[in-house]
């Protein structure tokens, strides 16, 4: 029909770029009185049985993203996570250090998570202050939001213009860049399932879109994916 003007959906400009955040997928359990290792300060839990099969659906998703680049943390579960990926695709993850998740202080571990499931009342004060260093000896929260920016840059650049770059990340580190391109509340975007999906553009003017975030539905039975008991959720947990 002449002068008709249907709807259409995005298309990523030819002079902007993509990224797809996805958290890591579950790690193994936190146990009282048998912390995690420690790597530079920060919890190093592997993948635990569940996140290794939320890993190769996150895979078979982002597959057909065909993407340009393929980053990682220096914490074994980002990636774990991004080996399946990274064989479907052949690109070698390149480890961007400032997006490792938020050093949670006395708290590392797997203190946090414990504190957390039991009700520790500086757990509240945390979420109603929104930051991270009410944790004793926890990382100051304008360090924590300067190194992932620093990371983030770091990220883009590697990032061809009209490309997709895939990062395999941690719930915190995602939340406070969903915080930073959208000038949220601080913890606004708190809540990160593993192996979820958000997405964001960068056009060539310096401006953000946030197009999806926590996007799940390749472990629910959608694109593909196989079908089976949800996952469950790691509320609050980085």
């Amino acid at each position: 029909m002449a002068n008709a003007y249907p709807q259409r959906g995005f298309t990523l400009p030819p002079d902007a770029r993509e990224l797809i955040l996805a958290r890591h997928g579950a790690s193994q359990a936190a146990l009282p009185d048998q912390p995690f290792a420690l790597l530079d300060g920060h919890a190093d839990p592997p993948l635990a049985p569940e996140g290794v099969g939320q890993a190769q659906r996150l895979a078979e998703r982002l597959e057909a993203e065909a993407p340009a680049a393929l980053f990682v943390t220096p914490l074994q579960r980002t990636w774990q996570t991004a080996e399946p990926l990274a064989g479907r695709t052949g690109l070698e993850p390149l480890v961007i250090p400032e997006l490792r998740e938020v050093m949670l202080g006395d708290w590392e571990g797997g203190e946090f998570r414990i504190r957390v499931a039991n009700g520790d009342p500086l757990v509240a004060r945390l979420f109603d202050e929104e930051r991270w260093d009410v944790i004793p000896g926890a990382e100051p929260r304008d360090a924590f939001a300067a190194r992932v920016r620093e990371g983030l840059e770091h990220a883009l650049e590697r990032i061809p213009d009209g490309g997709t770059g895939v990062a395999v990340l941690h719930g915190g580190v995602i939340a406070e860049i969903c915080h930073q391109v959208t000038g949220s509340r601080p913890f606004a975007f708190i809540q990160v399932d593993n192996t979820s999906i958000t997405r964001l553009v960068r056009f060539a003017n310096g401006r953000w879109l946030l197009r999806l975030f926590n996007d799940t539905a390749h472990l629910t039975g959608a694109f593909g994916a196989p079908s089976g008991e949800p996952t469950p959720r790691a509320a609050r947990t980085p």
